[in-house]
């Protein structure tokens, strides 16, 4: 493996050779610009892979951006070019002045780059990652993959969660002092950043970048994007990063063409071209672009500390006919399949490669078909990722959620199919930002009904997510009832807080999200059978459904009835697992919720019924669009 530099200089013959292998993990610590000293002057050593150019130079703000006058190196059989140039300052703006072997001369930003000019300019900025100490030892010692823990995830775009009354951004730093209060309030275990790797374009959000080893200047400098990591990690916030390996923008300062031929992406237009997103695919057959990922990867674990990565978008990779079933065709692979085996190698050696440095990471996979084993290890021909965005759950659960009441019963089964792959993989359950932008209207909007009914689909769809098997994931303003959907452009609507509705939905879900984490019913099982078993499943008639979820000891099992329809059930019987005394712990239809105060009895005693398959049941009444939660008392159990 490539040791960590102290002293920087030209790449070493082994740390060429690991980057032509494919195996160079770190990267960053030797392309790029680096501040350093050589032969007593100060100055930078800049190195860049770009085999098929003619000459690369250094423009910059100090040489009128002519870097003919300025040129580096080529390292024998390498395509690397490297050079010192002193008397370079940190803060230096530059770019690679590249000319083509047919004579075209360019400039392009540093893929390496550690910084960038604000957009809209483009030059990358000559930056140390040096000058932050950390805090959050207790925070990484303790470190745990939450297989048997509480994962409560909160999805953000940096740049809309809040604005300053001028509408621009806080920075990194700014909104840790804002935002970090919130989510510990609110009972989140994790927050997940939508991408902050350098791109051109705000409404791309991140998903578009330039930049693989710089947090974008829109928000402020790496070392303040570390103060907000480490800030979030004192607080017991975890940090996860939106990343994209899978495609990048064509802006001409970026990776495209980037030495007068295709070197980042494939040279066949038909692999490289991302039909609708305007996009190209990298070349995952190239070690080159393999070390560069991984390198990215690894570099915001260790430099920035956090503490996994979700990578977008994992089907465009591994599908060769993505997007292109009906537009322009696809090419299969040698074996006539639509697998992109090179892409399959590509995410296996990443994620072996991320737990080997960092074991304990949070590996989340965007895959939206059915693929076999993404949560399966990758010695085992799996994708190597340990989590999965239930896609499916989600596109199920919302196309019923938005079904008008009358339709719900013919839809049943978007409730019941979900769980028959449930244990399949190890599954986060998303409510993210695709569904609530570009006319999907937001979650509040989807739900049918009247204003009040629309309040209590979204109380149930929360309480829904949070009973069923799986990891948590919700979008900001979904907890407080955002009512247009995500604008992209500007702040959330805090001013609905200060009506009475939205507050209490904000109060439901910090209950919620707290209750979450009390119960173990509700995590400690969540990737096999043993935590879920279903008491009635076929009540479409009435839109019901009732089920257990299960913890390690029996005494933490919770009954859980959900009513779909805007009337109560009365009289409603439940199998019950034992005898004893049932207590409701949850009821999303409280008053202080917004809801309508139908409840049953705080204390339901069961009968010697025979009911859903147990010995035992009760009597209850399930409000109106209501999640009930049920727990059975442990003492002063009445005896029947």
């Amino acid at each position: 493996m490539s040791q960590k530099r102290t002293v920087y200089g030209e790449p070493t013959p082994e740390e060429l050779y690991l980057f032509h292998e494919g195996t160079n993990f770190h990267t960053y610590r030797h392309f790029g610009s680096h501040v350093t000293s050589e032969n007593g002057e100060s100055g930078v050593r800049f190195s860049v892979w770009a085999p098929h150019a003619a000459r690369v130079g250094v423009a910059g703000d100090w040489n009128n951006w002519d870097g003919e006058h300025y040129q580096l190196h080529k390292l024998p059989n390498s395509g690397v070019w490297t050079g010192f140039l002193p008397n370079i300052l940190e803060g230096t703006l530059y770019k690679y002045h590249i000319t083509s072997s047919n004579g075209d001369s360019f400039l392009k930003a540093d893929p390496y780059a550690h910084y960038a000019e604000v957009r809209p300019a483009t030059a990358s900025v000559v930056a140390s990652l040096s000058g932050y100490t950390w805090n959050d030892v207790v925070w990484r010692r303790k470190r745990r993959a939450p297989y048997r823990k509480p994962l409560n995830i909160y999805e953000m775009h940096f740049g809309t969660w809040k604005q300053k009354e001028d509408g621009s951004f806080y920075t990194y730093r700014e909104l840790a002092d804002l935002l970090i209060p919130y989510l510990v309030d609110m009972g989140y275990t994790h927050l997940e950043l939508m991408p902050l790797t350098e791109h051109p374009y705000d409404l791309s959000w991140g998903y578009q970048s330039t930049g693989y080893f710089a947090p974008t200047s829109r928000y402020g400098t790496p070392q303040e994007l570390m103060y907000f990591v480490d800030a979030c990690h004192q607080a017991n916030i975890g940090v996860i990063l939106d990343w994209v390996p899978g495609h990048f923008t064509k802006d001409a300062h970026g990776l495209r063409m980037f030495d007068g031929t295709p070197l980042y992406e494939y040279a066949d237009p038909d692999r490289a071209e991302k039909i609708g997103w305007g996009t190209l695919s990298f070349d995952f057959s190239k070690p080159e672009v393999r070390s560069f990922l991984i390198s990215s990867a690894l570099y915001w674990m260790e430099m920035f500390h956090f503490d996994g990565l979700r990578v977008d978008a994992v089907t465009s990779m591994i599908r060769l006919d993505f997007g292109r079933e009906t537009v322009g065709g696809w090419k299969p692979n040698e074996q006539g399949g639509a697998e992109n085996k090179e892409a399959i190698l590509f995410l296996q050696q990443l994620n072996k490669t991320i737990f080997q440095y960092y074991p304990h990471a949070l590996m989340m996979a965007e895959e939206s078909s059915a693929w076999p084993g993404v949560t399966k290890p990758a010695h085992e021909n799996g994708l190597g990722f340990n989590y999965k965005w239930s896609m499916g759950w989600m596109n199920d659960t919302l196309d019923y959620m938005e079904s008008d009441f009358e339709q719900r019963p013919e839809k049943h089964n978007l409730l019941t199919f979900p769980i028959t792959y449930a244990f399949a993989e190890n599954a986060t359950l998303p409510l993210s930002h695709d569904e609530v932008v570009h006319g999907k209207k937001s979650l509040l909007d989807k739900m049918p009904g009247a204003y009040e009914q629309k309040f209590a689909g979204l109380r149930l769809l929360l309480a829904y997510q949070m009973t069923h098997p799986g990891k948590k994931l919700l979008f900001m303003g979904g907890e407080f009832g955002q009512f247009i959907e995500w604008k992209d452009q500007d702040q959330l609507d805090w001013l609905l807080l200060e009506y009475d509705m939205h507050q209490k939905m904000k109060s439901y879900t910090r209950e919620l999200n707290h209750l979450y984490l009390q119960l173990p019913a509700l995590w400690e099982q969540d990737h096999e059978w043993e935590g879920y078993e279903w008491l009635n499943a076929d009540d479409a008639a009435r839109s019901v459904i009732t089920y257990m979820r299960k913890g390690k000891k029996t005494n933490d099992t919770l009954i859980i009835a959900i009513n779909f329809q805007p009337i109560p059930q009365v009289n409603y019987r439940v199998g019950v697992p034992k005898a004893g005394t049932y207590e409701e712990i949850w009821n999303s239809d409280e008053p202080r919720f917004g809801g309508t105060g139908g409840r049953t009895e705080s204390l339901l005693f069961s009968e010697k019924v025979p009911f859903h398959q147990q010995e035992q049941s009760i009597e209850m009444t399930l409000p109106p669009l209501s999640v009930i939660i049920l727990k059975r008392r442990t003492s002063n159990r009445r005896k029947l």
